[in-house]
């Protein structure tokens, strides 16, 4: 198995656990409310041309995180 990698080098189409989020106070709530979660599977539905902001699908939904703020989010590949 892989080891942790964070969020942004999730190619389009892989999938992942989130295994932490070593972001603080407001940016970790938001990541949170967003559904990054411990034990969540999120995936990596694209990025756009430049790869700044990409689309991953967590818990049901889209959602579109720049790349600084995708690095905060630390996954094990699938």
């Amino acid at each position: 198995m892989e080891e942790g990698t964070s969020l942004d080098r999730l190619m389009p189409g892989s999938r992942g656990l989130v295994e932490e989020i070593s972001a603080q106070g407001a940016m970790r709530r938001r990541l949170q409310d967003l559904g990054f979660v411990a034990g969540a599977q999120v995936e990596c539905l694209g990025k756009s041309p430049l790869g700044d902001p990409s689309a991953y699908g967590v818990r049901g939904a889209v959602v579109a995180l720049r790349r600084r703020d995708a690095r905060l989010v630390e996954i094990r590949p699938l």
